[in-house]
């Protein structure tokens, strides 16, 4: 779209255009032939968008203040870009109206005139980086051009007379200026250090809040656990809590050395103290590393005996057995799907999801009974591809792959991942081509969804 309208304005008299969302992403890419134009006439399809410059098209906001999935790189132009399209729409050849009722108007349209001809698009295109088609990846649109005379003259006709209707239509053009201004005014560094912190964390904060709530209520800062924990750990308790009672799964994947077990234990006391019960699933060699806490069992080692865990502790090697005895369990009568929360020591070892360990353990424990949370400990869990990474989520999603489609806006996992995963290789592919492997580049090319989805 944006190489169609970069010809099309190219020496153009006049530009006409319908657009819900204008933002100075889109600007860019076709700043050089706008500055240009004789006479230039915006008009904004819905009257919120001007007081909302970014048009939500569910990108990370990570990086995202004026337009979303944008690197790094994008952003630091970002104040020069607004004064730059602050100074262009200032000229009196620029022209701005909006519509003043909500829902009237969706379409979009682009119209010019010039020595050349005339021309018109018409279709889905929004002024913006992704609509224009700017991006690694734009958004699927829709649009029929045509150069045809007649067509285009009726389409300035019906443009001409919305826009000279005041009673559908409004000057917003100071409106627009106020917003640049406010892009491109300049801040102290720690202000912006902190507006980036609240915008990254803004959601965790909020579900933070609602989580200390909970556990002023159930006791549980005073369990020896959670006095036990650095302030990081906490921080990582907390967050794990919020992530499981949001999406109903957590990957946990601190480094070696960081102490994910207490996490995970603060974790468990957690929803113990909910009365929700709890079943561990460990490698079969630090079966005794977990079996130090549980208060049934009377370890004169456990550093934690006044919290009384509960959890039940069994082996990943386990859901391969139908009988005999693991620990004090009989395998024979025990029921896999009685349990609120399932916390997976390496995790990693589940990637694998055409193994029968997994598929027992995704169709007995999880699918199967109560609604149960998944929590997961792993330093790597990623080893060969981001496959692994897949079939892990997969399992705190019960097998679905659109489960995160309302709470993350994240499309088909299974899709997602085979996107990223062919980037990835891409990516690792030109370093044995010579060529330098940019971080920011990967980053871009994975896509906002799969971020979205990591810092979900």
């Amino acid at each position: 779209m944006a190489t169609y309208l970069r010809r099309a304005l190219a020496g153009a008299d006049d530009f006409r255009f319908v657009s819900a969302y204008f933002t100075i992403h889109g600007y860019a890419l076709l700043a050089d032939q706008l500055e240009t134009v004789g006479r230039t006439r915006f008009l904004f399809g819905e009257p919120s968008s001007v007081e909302d410059p970014d048009p939500g098209e569910k990108e990370s906001k990570a990086f995202a203040l004026t337009e979303g999935g944008l690197e790094p790189r994008h952003m630091l132009a970002q104040k020069a870009l607004a004064r730059r399209c602050t100074q262009w729409i200032q000229k009196t050849a620029v022209e701005i109206r909006s519509i003043s009722r909500a829902n009237f108007l969706h379409g979009k349209m682009y119209l010019t005139t010039s020595p050349h001809g005339q021309a018109g698009v018409v279709g889905s295109s929004n002024f913006t980086k992704r609509g224009l088609g700017g991006s690694h990846q734009p958004n699927l649109e829709i649009n029929l051009a045509t150069e045809n005379q007649d067509t285009v003259q009726e389409l300035q006709a019906w443009f001409d007379q919305l826009w000279a209707d005041d009673g559908r239509t409004e000057d917003v053009k100071q409106q627009v200026l106020a917003a640049l201004a406010h892009i491109g005014k300049d801040y102290a560094p720690e202000t912006v250090y902190y507006k980036t912190l609240y915008e990254v964390f803004r959601q965790e904060i909020a579900a933070r809040q609602a989580g200390d709530d909970s556990a002023t209520t159930t006791g549980f800062k005073d369990s020896q656990v959670w006095n036990a924990l650095y302030q990081f750990q906490q921080d990582g308790a907390r967050s794990v809590i919020a992530k499981l009672e949001k999406h109903n799964g957590c990957i946990l994947a601190d480094s070696v050395g960081l102490g994910k077990t207490y996490t995970a234990l603060a974790v468990i006391k957690y929803f113990e103290l909910c009365n929700e019960r709890v079943l561990v699933l460990c490698p079969r060699k630090l079966y005794e590393n977990w079996s130090l806490y549980p208060a049934s069992n009377g370890h004169p080692q456990n550093p934690f005996p006044e919290d009384r865990f509960g959890y039940t502790l069994l082996a990943h090697t386990d859901l391969s057995r139908t009988s005999g005895y693991s620990g004090n369990v009989d395998l024979a009568n025990f029921n896999w799907s009685n349990y609120n929360l399932l916390v997976i020591d390496e995790s990693h070892n589940f990637r694998n999801d055409a193994g029968g360990r997994y598929q027992r353990l995704l169709k007995e424990v999880i699918q199967a009974g109560c609604k149960t949370k998944v929590l997961m400990l792993s330093a790597t869990p990623v080893n060969t591809s981001l496959i692994d990474l897949r079939n892990q989520i997969y399992l705190m999603t019960e097998g679905r792959g659109q489960a995160f489609q309302d709470s993350l806006g994240v499309g088909n996992l299974r899709t997602l991942m085979d996107r990223a995963q062919k980037e990835f290789k891409r990516w690792e592919q030109q370093q044995a081509q010579g060529e330098r492997r940019d971080k920011a580049q990967l980053l871009d090319q994975l896509g906002a969804d799969f971020l979205r989805l990591l810092n979900g």
